[in-house]
């Protein structure tokens, strides 16, 4: 995996260089700074990011927000920072895995795997909610469409979605395009 290293403490960004090397690894940038980390984040486009939660410039909390705003990617926090209301406000901002310094590899290891299991998990709910409202938004499409056809053409519900559904293969294109098509000359119409 490519992986960001965003930590202020340069002897702990060093040991987390090398942890993350030794697991396999690449790291692609290892920055000290809040603002820094995004900018990186942008330009390398990494698997992963690694980050300390209290950094100068912009926090990793506020990191973790940007970059996952920009695109979503596993995050995995190190600090030193036990605090519930913490991992509460770092599991709202993206962050799928939180570890408490000192971390040992082993830690570090499974973290990068449980944040990217994470991500991969949010990531297909977030396709599947995409799924279902843009099937939902066909729907809708489609019984207004029908609707139009009943109302103009005496068709019954059937008939009606018959020739949007008829119309959508023989032009190949989707039922919500044919739908549109139908409500538009409609409001034309009017």
């Amino acid at each position: 995996m490519r992986v960001l290293i965003a930590e202020d403490d340069p002897v702990i960004a060093l040991g987390l260089e090398t942890t993350l090397a030794g697991l396999g690894h690449e790291v692609v940038a290892r920055v000290d700074e809040g603002h820094r980390a995004v900018a990186e984040a942008a330009r390398t486009r990494p698997d992963a990011i690694v980050l300390d939660l209290l950094m100068p410039g912009l926090s990793g909390l506020e990191v973790a927000r940007r970059v996952t705003a920009e695109r979503p990617v596993p995050i995995v926090a190190v600090t030193a920072y036990d605090d519930p209301s913490l991992v509460e406000e770092a599991a709202s901002r993206g962050v799928g895995a939180y570890l408490v310094k000192p971390v040992t590899p082993r830690q570090v290891g499974s973290a990068l795997r449980l944040a990217v299991s994470r991500h991969g998990q949010f990531e297909a709910m977030r396709a599947e909610v995409d799924r279902l409202t843009d099937a939902l938004e066909t729907r809708k499409l489609v019984e207004r469409a029908k609707g139009v056809l009943m109302r103009h053409r005496g068709l019954s519900e059937a008939e009606a979605f018959s020739r949007i559904q008829r119309r959508a293969r023989d032009t190949n294109r989707r039922m919500a395009e044919v739908a549109s098509e139908i409500i538009a000359a409609d409001q034309a119409l009017r």
